[in-house]
């Protein structure tokens, strides 16, 4: 008896670890069982999320698709606007060159008679339409084409330029080299002029334009522009009355300056509402006595002043060189550098002359 009972109270004491284990298992059951419920919500979660993350993204991509489009389709707009705009361009430039200049397109070969009021140098709020009413093709002007058909050189497609560019204010007239007049017989041919020249590019002249052109700016500080100042710009400008001069080199530089003929009478019944300064007869800024075809106008003053030829071509040189210098800052001028280079020597070379006293015969 006393066995039995030592081996129930063994076999129960066994029953109740049994138990205690069992009742431990089925706790940690329980846990591992609502770990299992959290994990598969939050993959649903993720899942769900994921889903409208990727919604969100497709949706994004045919919008961003959608817009890319539209770009493409107005890039594809502007492309064949500015192929127009180049076909009239060359249309343009062919109707005059060096030999036959167009007389519509370059206003400053004709008498001062017949050319009415132009100005050469001046500020226009209108659009490009306006600027040339006579040969613009959108205008609906006709063109005489080119008796040589010759394409002229870069100063002539300079000025024509802004005409089919729109929206553009146009502050310049970009004025070509020297050119005979229709009909008029050249010169004879002189030492001078038989003779053909070489020409080499100066390496420092020319690095210090690379470095202009790298960042465009008329900075006068610049070495480039200093130089052209320093040795062609002040020389060229530098007239007898100082206090004018002064006024003028400042009207040309923030293009403000404007030239136009002397009419040849004044019709009785038109009231000239501007301030005439000094005569047809003495220049206002060499203070000599000639005889004087063009006057000047300063920004938005009314006051005129009348020129020399002498002095216009040394104004109309200086025009000409800040005129194609701004369109190498704006970029119309697409060139590789030297083009670009020989272009601005040539028009200092226009400078030079024009501070010599080298100018044109008006007719």
């Amino acid at each position: 008896m006393e066995i039995r009972e030592k081996g129930s109270e063994f076999l129960k004491d066994e029953l109740h670890k049994a138990q205690k284990e069992l009742k431990l298992k089925d706790e940690e059951c329980e846990r591992l069982s609502k770990v299992r419920e959290q994990l598969e919500r939050e993959l649903e979660e993720l899942t769900a999320s994921l889903f409208e993350e990727a919604h969100k993204m497709v949706r994004e991509a045919n919008m961003k698709q959608a817009a890319s489009e539209k770009q493409l389709k107005e890039a594809r707009g502007k492309i064949d606007m500015l192929q127009a705009e180049v076909t009239a361009l060359k249309t343009l430039v062919l109707t005059s060159t060096p030999a036959s200049p167009n007389r519509e397109l370059h206003p400053q070969l004709l008498s001062p008679s017949k050319a009415g009021p132009r100005k050469g140098h001046l500020r226009h709020k209108s659009t490009s339409s306006t600027l040339c009413p006579a040969v613009c093709p959108t205008a609906g002007h006709t063109l005489t084409p080119d008796k040589e058909g010759k394409e002229p050189g870069l100063p002539p497609l300079l000025s024509l330029l802004l005409c089919v560019v729109p929206s553009k204010a146009v502050h310049l007239t970009y004025e070509p080299a020297w050119q005979l007049l229709p009909g008029e017989p050249p010169a004879a041919p002189t030492s001078t002029t038989s003779l053909s020249f070489s020409r080499q590019v100066d390496t420092t002249l020319f690095a210090e334009f690379q470095a202009w052109r790298e960042s465009p700016t008329l900075d006068k500080t610049c070495p480039f522009l200093e130089r052209v100042y320093r040795e062609d710009v002040g020389p060229c400008l530098d007239f007898t009355m100082q206090e004018l001069s002064a006024l003028v080199r400042a009207a040309v530089e923030d293009n403000t300056l404007t030239i136009e003929p002397v009419a040849a009478q004044t019709p009785p019944t038109v009231k000239v509402a501007a301030v005439e300064c000094g005569s047809t007869k003495t220049c206002a800024l060499s203070g000599l006595a000639r005889a004087c075809r063009h006057r000047i106008r300063l920004g938005d003053s009314e006051s005129h002043y009348y020129i020399s030829p002498s002095s216009r071509a040394r104004i109309t040189a200086v025009c000409n060189f800040f005129t194609y210098i701004r369109y190498i800052q704006q970029g119309l001028v697409r060139q590789e550098a030297e083009p670009m280079f020989w272009e601005i020597t040539r028009l200092r070379k226009e400078m030079s002359l024009a501070k010599l006293g080298f100018f044109p015969q008006e007719a």
